[in-house]
């Protein structure tokens, strides 16, 4: 079987979250659980962190096992959905699983999969935890895919347990309030097993601290220990400086990725890498300054307020819901461009009334549809943001938007890609 060969299988064998949406989420761990242990439950022959929340699991993921990697350990990272190239989910040290190993392993494990009657979604999780046992790493991160309870990832019983930001998406899956949300991300906290919150909400606290009452584990909110301030970015990095309680911890921090809302995500990173030392894990200060410094080189993270060109300005990011989507328009403001020209694309089970309240009215809009079959029409798409008061044109493709936002944007003003990460996935540039 050749790799193509083998990305078809499973494509079109086995559905996709994030291609087709909720008809792909299995409401059950018994099909993880029946392929992991004919396979010898690779699950438990390495030790592992879990990354949960509904903004910024990904970038702290990448922030950790940059950290990790900058300490010389042997770090797997296991993140989706991929941008451009499946391969992207699974990586060791930063390099990509190769496409031979998916293949070999999809053929020969096909009679199994035949059986069991796997996910995607499933599958692919088996294929990384193979892979990072074959591999010998220290240390994976595995960020959950969809939740947390239910996700095929929480198979794993780790190290830590990190759960950042709550807020609203994937309601008709994970529940229509914040705790309902929350306590299935509060699923990954395992007996014993230290857990770390990132940001303290008032609406969801209570909900970390009975699950971490009823599994006996140490619990911390990061936020309350380590205070995040933002000095500046020179648009190839963003310093910041924190502080431990009253004490000034770290000062000059740089990070490579860009996004102001990281604020957010270091202290559930800095406490994880607190917790891994009183583990036994030899971090220092120097090594966390480097990983934060080389994220994206070390780990091949994109897509995170990413500046894909200058003059116009040309930025992307995969923020795609309420909460995600405020942090960018609060960036975007801050830039004071005489114009911003927004691609916008969305998917079809998102709150997309709630989403377009969000955007201003003053930009000048490029309404498109990615090419997946979860994709939100694109005349729905421009119907309902004329509703919302948004001005601007309905394009078919990503890239059809995109060249009509090149074609009409100054070179003082600023283009924006996003509303999906399946739209940033379409950009060339990536």
């Amino acid at each position: 079987m050749q790799y193509e060969q083998a990305l078809e299988y499973l494509y079109q064998q086995l559905p996709m979250f994030h291609r087709i949406g909720n008809a792909a989420f299995k409401k059950s761990l018994d099909n993880i659980l029946a392929l992991t242990a004919a396979l010898d439950h690779p699950q438990h022959k390495f030790k592992t962190v879990h990354v949960a929340g509904t903004n910024g699991k990904g970038s702290s993921s990448s922030m950790l096992a940059a950290i990790l990697q900058a300490a010389g350990f042997k770090t797997g990272l296991y993140t989706s959905p991929h941008l451009k190239e499946f391969t992207e989910r699974i990586r060791v040290n930063g390099e990509m699983i190769s496409r031979d190993k998916v293949a070999r392993f999809t053929a020969q494990h096909q009679p199994l999969f035949e059986h069991v009657k796997p996910s995607f979604f499933e599958m692919t999780v088996a294929l990384a935890f193979v892979h990072f046992v074959e591999q010998e790493v220290d240390l994976a991160i595995i960020e959950v895919g969809l939740g947390g309870r239910l996700d095929s990832t929480n198979i794993i019983t780790p190290l830590v347990s990190l759960i950042t930001n709550i807020g609203l998406d994937h309601q008709s899956l994970l529940g229509n309030t914040l705790p309902e949300i929350a306590g299935e991300k509060a699923g990954i906290i395992k007996a014993g097993v230290p857990a770390v919150i990132s940001t303290t909400q008032p609406a969801v606290s209570v909900i970390f601290e009975q699950k971490a009452r009823e599994t006996q584990s140490p619990l911390r909110f990061a936020d309350q220990q380590f205070r995040v301030e933002f000095l500046e970015s020179n648009g190839m990095a963003s310093f910041y400086r924190v502080y431990r309680g009253e004490k000034l911890y770290l000062d000059q921090l740089e990070l490579s990725l860009l996004g102001n809302y990281q604020r957010n995500n270091l202290p559930g990173v800095l406490a994880t890498v607190e917790e891994l030392t009183q583990q036994g894990f030899t971090i220092t200060e120097e090594h966390l300054r480097q990983g934060l410094r080389q994220v994206q080189t070390l780990t091949g993270l994109k897509g995170r307020w990413q500046v894909l060109s200058q003059q116009p300005l040309t930025i992307c990011d995969t923020g795609h819901n309420v909460d995600g989507l405020s942090e960018v328009v609060k960036q975007l403001m801050a830039l004071k461009a005489p114009q911003v020209h927004f691609v916008f694309g969305a998917v079809n089970d998102k709150d997309i009334q709630s989403v377009l309240r969000l955007l201003p009215v003053r930009y000048r809009y490029y309404f498109c549809q990615a090419q997946i079959p979860r994709a939100l029409p694109v005349q729905q798409l421009w119907e309902e943001a004329q509703f919302a008061g948004l001005k601007g044109h309905a394009y078919p493709t990503v890239e059809d938007a995109i060249l009509a936002a090149k074609a009409f944007a100054r070179e003082d003003e600023v283009i924006f890609i996003g509303g999906s990460t399946f739209v940033v996935a379409e950009i060339a540039e990536l």
